[in-house]
This record gives structure tokens, C-alpha cells and sequence, in this order.
């Protein structure tokens, strides 16, 4: 029987919602798996909404995360505050700058940030029962402090890797591709675009990421 993993998502586009090809990646990566994946989103205004043509914020215009994200989900999607951590074998987190602004609020905040109460309840409950997540791009920075002593990655940005050690983590510099996995608190990361990147170094990085991932499972 395929094992079911949790997918989260924050939006749709990387200046203010999900990274679609890091979204996409994980999604193909899992399924090639032979894994069942389910998607989940908080169901919320989106901090704000940035226009991906000229880089500038629509001051004027509202998204809702949980609608945006299920055009990346083909709208089958969840809203996250209705997760059960018993149904899901693990977790994994897509980046883009939609995990700090909208799953939490990093972008702003930096190491005092909080993480929305929903998206919070959910990665905790794998926590709890000891089932692996995997966090992609950014992302890192959502799950950091809910954990004991991370050891995790978001590459070379040396600034946003000095924040995650004030969140109470251990960073390791990585480059495309490479993944760091802290075994004892079954957490997998890679950096994506948090590089330099094109699309195959996304998926190798989600792909190398997801085979991982599974293999934590039983671990």
C-alpha cells in the first residue's frame, strides 16, 4: 500500500505564495516514489499579493491562501486546520517566499518570528509521533524552532542562515542538489532556490530530498 505524505502549500507564485516549480517538483518526485501525496493549505489572507511581472506589491488587491494554492493542487486541496497527523506517513513543505509570509511570518520578523497556529498544530503533530518532514527553499525557517537542535540548510545565504541559528538550529552550507538529514529529529532539507537555480536543479534537489524523505519512514 502507497504511503499517504502531507504536502503544505502557501500559495501560488514565489514572490508571495508557493514556489510552483519546487511545489511541482516535490508533488512529481513523491508520486514517482509511489507515494500517495494530499495537499494542504491554510485557509487566510495571503500578507500581501505581488505582482510577478514587475516585482511590485498590488496594494489594492487580496488573495486567499488556501484558494491560490489549489490552482498548484488542481483543487484538490484541504484546508491545514482540518489535518490528522495519524493519517500521514510524512511531511513535506515547498518553499518560496509564501512559507515566511504566509505559514509565517519570517520575511518580517526574522528569529522572533511566529508560525501560523494551524500550520504550527500540523508539523508538530509529526513531531510528536516521530514521522519525518521535509523542508524545501525557505521553508527551513517554518520549522526550525519546532524542533530540538535542528540541523538543516537553506544553502550559502550566510544573513538567513545566521537567523536560523538564532532560532536554536545548526546550519550547513549545501549546494544544488545536496541534501542535509538530521536523522535523530527526522527532518530532511535542501536548499533549491535559495540558490542560484534552474528547473533540473529543483528537481534534483526534490527529487533527492522525497527519496529521503520515505526512506525515514520506518527508519
Amino acid at each position: 500500500m502507497s504511503v499517504k505524505v502531507a504536502v503544505i502549500l502557501s500559495g501560488c507564485g514565489f514572490l508571495d505564495g508557493a514556489e510552483i516549480h519546487e511545489a511541482v517538483m516535490t508533488l512529481y518526485a513523491l508520486q514517482k516514489l509511489g507515494a500517495k501525496t494530499y495537499c494542504f493549505a491554510p485557509d487566510i489572507d495571503q500578507r500581501d499579493v505581488v505582482n510577478h511581472l514587475t516585482g511590485e506589491i498590488a496594494r489594492n488587491e487580496k488573495r486567499n491562501v488556501l484558494v491560490e494554492s489549489a490552482r498548484i493542487a488542481r483543487g484538490q486541496i484541504q484546508d491545514i486546520a482540518a489535518f490528522d497527523p495519524e493519517q500521514f506517513a510524512a511531511m513535506a513543505l515547498p518553499g518560496g517566499f509564501g512559507a515566511a509570509k504566509n505559514l509565517s511570518s519570517f520575511a518580517v520578523d526574522g528569529a522572533a518570528c511566529i508560525i501560523n497556529p494551524d500550520v504550527e498544530n500540523a508539523i508538530k503533530g509529526m513531531i510528536k509521533r516521530n514521522k519525518p518532514v521535509a523542508a524545501l527553499c525557505i521553508s527551513p525557517a517554518v520549522v526550525a524552532r519546532l524542533y530540538t537542535s535542528p540541523t538543516l540548510t537553506i544553502g550559502q545565504d550566510v544573513e538567513t542562515a545566521s537567523t536560523l541559528v538564532a532560532m536554536g538550529a545548526r546550519h550547513e552550507t549545501t549546494g544544488h542538489g545536496e541534501v542535509v538529514v538530521d536523522r535523530a529529529n527526522k527532518l530532511v532539507t535542501t536548499p533549491c532556490y535559495m540558490l542560484d537555480a534552474t528547473v533540473p536543479d529543483i528537481a534534483s534537489g526534490a527529487e533527492n530530498a522525497m527519496e529521503v524523505l520515505l526512506t525515514l519512514i520506518d527508519d
